[in-house]
């Protein structure tokens, strides 16, 4: 490709950029103060590449790893069966493989600052980059409250409300998340390194102790096997009888598959804070498909194995309000007279939501950073300190988090169940998001003759996975809440207003950005692929060289613990 084609792709008119102003040029991909759009090299507004290889996998995992699926599983077990949930969990779970390998082709190419908002603005449309980066915003802003309420309520299995207000514990888990963020990537990236990997050995010890209630080694010595999915079965009807009444019931559990599976991708917004992102990222995405089959279709099926869906228990625990007496992994422990252990996992449990509530309130603060750096929000959220934290961007995330404190009241508690309700539907507008800007970046790159072998990393299915992929996404998003057709509208039609308020939403957010910027979509012969690719070139040069000296000091030492984490150890975290 010769310079004068570069230079053409280099200076996109500002119709293609996110404000689609074409005197001032304010969001056009290089302004005038060579600001490159998505990617921030002042001092003032720059990230810190603080995240090593192992903080990004385990995050890439952590992130997943959460309430979800210790304890959405149970009442999907419960309404649908063990075979009906290990089916959607596969098939879910090879949706956010091929999500994930489609964002892992994007970000090897180029890490942007903006993470997988800027791709959308770069590479597809800048209205569908501002309707992503938002959607994605409202979605972190809303889990990040809800995420202090459940460690508030996983408390209550020992502290009912009645002795401490559950305010004081979201106080707590407020100030201690905020001051983690707040002290800046390396200290975030540790912290959530260990906490991602207490996570991972809890899960692996989980998926142990289900293995030896199935097999008979617990104290009932009562070997299942797969009894229970021969009595009483393996799929439960729902709404309906016979075969079609299964086939609802296991529909009825993609909805819970998927938000289990909810924040795989938060990997992308971390590609600006990554050092040498073109191999971390590809690695971690690489490693999500065997940590998928591992800690969820494994656990899944264990469990199904474990607790029969019309269990007593099971539906007592679908009663209880967010503590470990929801989980399933503690109904089979209860079934199989395991004393003791029902308080240590609920212990797991409160660190598991710490976690997650941690890393929300990072993601938030991140999004909102990348809209900033995007041009698609205020250029104050785009300013960072010292430590390359965006300090306006977290504050305000935080402060959003205060609705929290609306579940001191047992009134407001509903109001957040309908709150998760918005974070799938949000959730599966960003994997939609990615899917469709993968599908045109692919587009782009054959239009411009970049072949595979140039890529860092390519996607494993290519276009037609991303195809297959969206099909899924989009086919969840309009079907997940199927049930309230069925039955009193006056008892479901708040679960339908916020099943689907998202798409209205983020539909209204993609035109309306189109009709008042005025911006079109990219065309694959003028799409950018190599604005600021030079800065990540030399930044990767820099890294690689650093590597190299660091290396030369310590050969030996450095050698065997590389060698002992990449085969024992990294498939895992």
């Amino acid at each position: 490709m010769d310079h004068s084609n570069r230079s053409s792709m280099i200076h996109r008119s500002a119709a293609s950029s996110p404000s689609g102003d074409k005197e001032k040029m304010a969001y056009s991909d290089i302004d005038l103060d060579r600001h490159v759009r998505g990617i921030e090299t002042s001092p003032e507004t720059s990230l810190r590449r603080g995240l090593k290889a192992r903080h990004i996998t385990m995050i890439a995992l952590g992130g997943a790893l959460g309430t979800g699926l210790i304890i959405g599983t149970g009442k999907a077990l419960a309404q649908a069966g063990p075979g009906s949930i290990f089916v959607s969990y596969t098939i879910v779970g090879f949706v956010v493989f091929l999500v994930m390998a489609a964002l892992g082709e994007m970000a090897a190419w180029l890490p942007m600052s903006a993470g997988f908002t800027g791709y959308a603005s770069r590479f597809c449309d800048p209205s569908l980059g501002f309707a992503l980066g938002w959607t994605y915003w409202f979605k972190y802003i809303i889990l990040t409250p809800n995420q202090l309420t459940a460690a508030a309520l996983v408390i209550q299995f020992w502290l009912p409300r009645d002795r401490v207000n559950p305010g004081v514990w979201i106080a707590i888990f407020l100030v201690a998340i905020l001051t983690i963020n707040y002290f800046g990537i390396h200290f975030f990236g540790e912290f959530e390194f260990w906490l991602s990997s207490f996570k991972v050995v809890v899960i692996v010890g989980i998926i142990f102790l289900a293995l030896i209630i199935a097999a008979g080694g617990a104290p009932d010595h009562d070997a299942k096997g797969f009894r229970y999915w021969s009595d009483p079965g393996a799929f439960a009807p729902y709404i309906a009888t016979g075969s079609w009444g299964e086939f609802l019931g296991f529909w009825s559990t993609m909805i819970n598959a998927t938000f289990a599976f909810l924040g795989t991708e938060l990997v992308g917004v971390t590609v600006g804070e990554a050092q040498n992102p073109r191999k971390t990222i590809p690695r971690a995405i690489k490693l999500t498909f065997y940590r998928i089959v591992i800690f969820y279709v494994i656990s899944v099926l264990l469990i199904g194995m474990c607790v029969p869906y019309n269990s007593p228990e099971l539906a007592f625990a679908n009663k209880a309000s967010g503590n470990a007496n929801a989980s399933p992994f503690v109904v089979a422990i209860k079934l199989a007279k395991i004393p003791v252990l029902d308080h240590i996992l609920n212990a797991c449990i409160l660190l598991f939501v710490f976690s997650a509530s941690n890393s929300d309130l990072y993601i938030a603060s991140r999004t909102l950073y990348g809209l900033s750096s995007d041009g698609a929000a205020p250029s104050i959220f785009r300013r960072t300190n010292n430590n390359g934290v965006p300090l306006y961007s977290l504050f305000t995330s935080a402060a959003i988090a205060l609705l929290a404190f609306l579940n001191v009241s047992d009134d407001s508690k509903a109001v957040f169940t309908y709150f998760v309700n918005m974070v799938t539907i949000f959730g599966l507008l960003t994997w939609i998001s990615i899917l469709v800007t993968h599908i045109w970046f692919v587009r782009a790159r054959r239009a411009q003759n970049i072949e595979n072998e140039t890529m860092p990393y390519v996607a494993p299915f290519g276009i037609w996975g991303s195809y297959g992929a969206l099909f899924m996404c989009c086919l969840i998003a309009l079907t997940k809440n199927y049930d309230v057709f069925v039955g009193d509208w006056s008892e479901k039609y708040p679960t339908f207003i916020t099943g689907y308020l998202g798409i209205p939403i983020y539909l209204v957010l993609i035109f309306g950005h189109k009709l008042w910027t005025k911006s079109k979509g990219v065309r694959p012969h003028e799409c950018d692929f190599y604005t600021g690719k030079d800065i990540i070139d030399r930044e990767e040069e820099d890294f690689l060289a650093a590597k190299a000296a660091e290396r030369a000091r310590h050969p030996e030492q450095l050698k065997n613990a590389s060698w002992f984490y990449r085969r024992y150890v990294s498939w895992l975290f």
